[in-house]
């Protein structure tokens, strides 16, 4: 089996190193990967937004199937590109991807198929914030419609913030078109979760709970960023909430998208917020979280090239998804200055000896720079542990970290610690 994963993060680097330990697998290839991928795949330079590029390099290398692994090629209609050559790809068809590409139709959607989260407005042009700006009160979700690397949310905490947010975002000075549309959503309160499938169409394999850390900050202080870090724990969630997941909100979202005619395959990815009156949907991904994936496949035991590889062909092989009891920690060492503006280059030092001490040490934004590992984006490695316990896992992650030099090293120091505070109560 050869397997072709497109991106160039740390999802993407996770993927490439699990897919290459997976029975039955001859070759791995990331396009464009990163430094790190070059390690566990062979890495192919591209443009990952020219799908008839994409395609005609599947075709070439003659893999089995292809993983898409960020939100752009999906929502620019790569798996419909795929399908019309008869390639196997994993990953949802352009028109289910909109539950990603666009809060607006997400929030439509959930409407209609009944699907519980917060109560929503639209805004499209200035007026409308005179009718919807203070409707749900303060603080409030303002949300750009279309696609922004994770960087569209932002909670106002007050009415003159609000409007300022919104004027800014509907004028395209924060995240550029994306935002020339917006929700004005409801704020809920609780505990962020993200709950993610994998689907055929029709069956789905749960994938274990896992919580990102999204504020650039620690105690979720500053900026939404694309993630600074996630760890995966089951006992995130009860077994009654799950339930409760699974009937109310994936069950109704893939009947909801078969019903158009073209079923859901690929990675549902459920940002949930637990509230008081029981779990709301947040959001949708199309595709698998980043940073949520690097905890998910080191601590996973099953085949995952056979899981997909179902998965992609319509037959979901769900017990190839097994995962070792235990919780995993990833903490993400990013740029100075990011989700803002970031140098680039810096040397890397410690990765050996972060490894050495028991961790795996994805790359995210880095590349080879004569001869060394430099920086190369805003997220630049997600150091990776697991242990017996969460407090286990927790330590042997950070004492990793403590390994890794780059000027300008940034991170959080309390991935997991919300996790630490359910398991006293």
């Amino acid at each position: 089996m050869k397997i072709l994963v497109i991106g160039s993060g740390g999802r993407e680097h996770a993927l490439a190193w699990k897919l290459r330990q997976s029975e039955g697998v001859q070759a791995v290839y990331c396009v464009p990967g990163n430094a790190g991928a070059a390690i566990d795949a062979s890495c192919i330079p591209g443009d990952i937004l020219s799908l008839p590029e994409m395609a005609n390099l599947a075709e070439s290398l003659k893999v089995s199937f292809t993983v898409v692994g960020p939100e752009a090629p999906l929502a620019a209609g790569i798996v419909d590109a795929f399908a019309a050559r008869g390639l196997a790809v994993v990953g949802p068809v352009r028109s289910a991807a909109r539950l990603e590409s666009s809060k607006i139709f997400a929030k439509e959607f959930m409407r209609q198929h009944r699907i519980p989260t917060a109560d929503f407005a639209v805004l499209e042009k200035p007026a409308d914030i005179d009718d919807h700006i203070g409707r749900f009160g303060f603080p409030v979700a303002l949300k750009a419609d279309g696609l922004a690397a994770g960087k569209g949310v932002v909670l106002a905490k007050n009415e003159t913030e609000a409007r300022a947010t919104a004027t800014t975002m509907l004028a395209g000075e924060v995240v550029g078109p994306a935002g020339r549309r917006l929700v004005v959503e409801q704020f809920l309160r609780g505990e962020e979760t993200s709950f993610i499938v994998l689907t055929d169409g029709r069956d789905f394999c749960i994938f274990p709970p896992t919580q990102d850390h999204k504020a650039a900050f620690d105690n979720d202080q500053g900026p939404n960023t694309g993630g600074m870090g996630a760890y995966c724990d089951p006992d995130i969630l009860t077994d009654e909430i799950r339930e409760t997941v699974i009937s109310r909100v994936v069950e109704p979202t893939l009947e909801g998208v078969r019903a158009t005619g073209q079923p859901f395959q690929g990675f549902l990815y459920v940002g949930l917020m637990l509230t008081g009156d029981g779990p709301m949907v947040l959001e949708f991904n199309v595709r698998l979280g980043d940073p949520e994936t690097q905890p998910l496949v080191h601590g996973m035991t099953g085949n995952l090239a056979q899981l997909l590889a179902s998965a992609a062909e319509g037959r979901l092989d769900a017990g190839a998804g097994e995962w070792k009891a235990g919780k995993t920690t990833c903490v993400v060492l990013t740029s100075e200055g990011y989700p803002g503006s970031y140098p680039k280059g810096r040397i890397i030092t410690g990765i050996d000896r972060a490894e050495a001490c028991g961790a795996k040490v994805f790359h995210a934004g880095t590349r080879f720079h004569q001869g060394q590992i430099a920086t190369a984006g805003g997220r630049v490695l997600g150091v990776t542990a697991g242990g017996d316990t969460l407090a286990e896992s927790m330590e042997n992650a950070y004492s990793a970290v403590k390994e890794i030099h780059f000027d300008g090293m940034h991170f959080r120091r309390d991935i997991g610690k919300k996790g630490l505070s359910r398991a006293r109560l």
